[in-house]
């Protein structure tokens, strides 16, 4: 059946004026309500306030215009059944073919900072899920968009079908919107049960991005949901795999802890080397020579666009993944002939994320959930947590920051020897930080770096003083971590044995 008649209410009004004239073009009438009534009659477009349409004036602030039976009547009939149809001829009922509705911004209100719980619940929308839901359960006759983007698809199917729509496209629309009704009733409850004081559910709803080849391992079945690909485009290459996504987002957090020009190496989400200098090409020298042994078939990520000269020094190893803003014409060329390599456009930044951001993890039996890690502490005066007799001088102070921008990123416990624009060290992931620092001393020593003069930067305390003292020995002559221990004391009495400046940062940054 041709569409014959549209109901339309929409909070997002991307691209519905061209798509409501085309309606009307095609000879559809034009249901519609408060401010999307006005705007369409605004551009001379013909349009059925839905109170004329019901007999049913908007009441309780427009609490109430479309919860009425010549409304979803008119969606959920099914055409085909006798008994229906009679219903709805003896009660005024008429087909509505096609719902076009986007709901109110609910997650959009709720993101601004300082809203209040009366201002959130007023954007909880009731009567676009209820119209959309009744026309998604009725998809074998009815048409439902809940997204602007799928305009053009309407419009083009309508026209190839002499003014009706496909089954195919009616289904594929239906699905899209319980995907779109569940993720914003859990982004409700989600947000409601946070305003309780004790946590009581959590919600979630997330579309398949991709089935993936398979998960860590070969013999494990794997699938990405979410919205990953609005953050990262694949320019060239294979498909991308459940390893590569992980380190893939693993590079992008560590490279939004730099502001300057700078370029990182990781393998399995650890940094092998990190390097800053206003020529990419440098910085690139600066973070390979941290350990070049590491990153072969890693990934490499550099925070500005990437230029010629950068990736033929790339080129010389093997990566799996390299990522930038953008590439070099030249650049992109050069490093396509690779054809396993994969290439990344990073599209977004979270580096200034809110803090409110969910990090969802799998345990046996459920899910972990916590807050994104933004903490701004390199932000205030750091030169006021100096907790010993001597304070950095300014070149040892960038060394500090760097190490700890860097340790931030490593897998605990963490422990990162740099200079002011690189890492010379990292160790990773042991169970006693001492054993870190030793893998840090030895991965320089081994790549031929000094650490005379160096920084050293940890995650999380010193519990005792062998850490410290074990970095002194390795040539730091300052150090940045939390403090907290209740050996502190002990430990700042063994650096100012040695003439070190150390600062507490007050802030621990474990990453398991």
């Amino acid at each position: 059946m041709k569409i014959s008649r549209a109901l339309i209410s929409v909070s997002d009004k991307t691209g519905l004026v061209e798509f409501a004239r085309q309606l009307v073009g095609m000879g559809v009438q034009i249901l519609s309500t408060g401010g999307t009534s006005a705007l369409l009659q605004k551009n001379d477009i013909p349009t059925t306030e839905i109170s004329a349409f019901t007999g049913s004036p908007e009441i309780l602030d427009g609490r109430v215009k479309t919860l009425h039976p010549k409304v979803h009547g008119g969606l959920l009939y099914v055409r085909d059944n006798p008994d229906h149809q009679a219903q709805a001829d003896a009660n005024g009922i008429l087909p509505i073919d096609l719902v076009v509705v986007n709901l109110y911004p609910f997650e959009a209100t709720i993101a601004k900072p300082g809203v209040t719980l009366e201002e959130a619940i007023e954007n909880i929308d009731i009567g676009g899920p209820s119209m959309l839901r009744s026309a998604a359960k009725n998809y074998r006759s009815v048409t439902v968009v809940v997204d602007p983007t799928d305009y053009a698809k309407v419009l083009e199917n309508m026209r190839d079908n002499d003014g009706a729509t496909t089954f195919k496209l009616r289904e594929q629309l239906g699905i899209k919107v319980f995907v779109t009704t569940s993720k914003y009733d859990g982004a409700i409850a989600n947000y409601l049960d946070k305003e309780q004081e004790a946590a009581s559910s959590l919600s979630l709803s997330l579309p398949c991005v991709a089935r993936l080849r398979y998960g860590e391992n070969p013999h494990q079945s794997a699938a990405l949901y979410g919205s990953f690909d609005e953050h990262f485009q694949k320019l060239h290459g294979k498909e991308l795999s459940y390893n590569n996504i992980l380190d893939i987002s693993a590079a992008a957090e560590l490279i939004e802890e730099f502001d300057e020009p700078t370029v990182a190496i990781l393998k399995h989400t650890n940094p092998c080397g990190v390097g800053s200098d206003s020529d990419l090409r440098a910085a690139w020298d600066k973070a390979f020579a941290t350990d070049r042994q590491a990153p072969f078939g890693g990934i490499i990520i550099t925070n500005r666009v990437l230029t010629e000269p950068l990736a033929r020094a790339i080129g010389e190893i093997f990566s799996e993944v390299i990522i930038a803003p953008d590439f070099d014409p030249e650049a992109r060329v050069l490093l396509q002939k690779k054809k396993n390599l994969r290439l990344i456009r990073k599209l977004s930044d979270l580096a200034h994320a809110s803090s409110g951001e969910m990090i969802i993890r799998s345990v046996r039996g459920g899910v972990l959930e916590q807050s994104r890690d933004c903490s701004n502490e390199l932000e205030g005066d750091l030169m006021a947590k100096v907790v010993t007799q001597r304070a950095p001088e300014e070149e040892e102070l960038r060394a500090m920051l760097f190490a700890w921008r860097v340790v931030k990123q490593v897998k605990s416990n963490a422990i990162v020897y740099a200079s002011a624009d690189r890492t010379l060290g990292i160790g990773a992931g042991q169970m006693s930080r001492v054993d870190s620092s030793r893998i840090a001393v030895w991965k320089a020593k081994d790549a031929g770096l000094s650490l005379k003069g160096s920084a050293v930067g940890s995650d999380a305390f010193f519990p005792f003083p062998d850490g410290l003292i074990a970095a002194a020995e390795a040539g730091a002559t300052c150090a940045i971590q939390p403090g907290g221990s209740v050996r502190d004391a002990e430990v700042i009495a063994a650096a100012n044995e040695r003439g070190m400046a150390m600062i507490f940062t007050g802030v621990r940054h474990f990453k398991h």
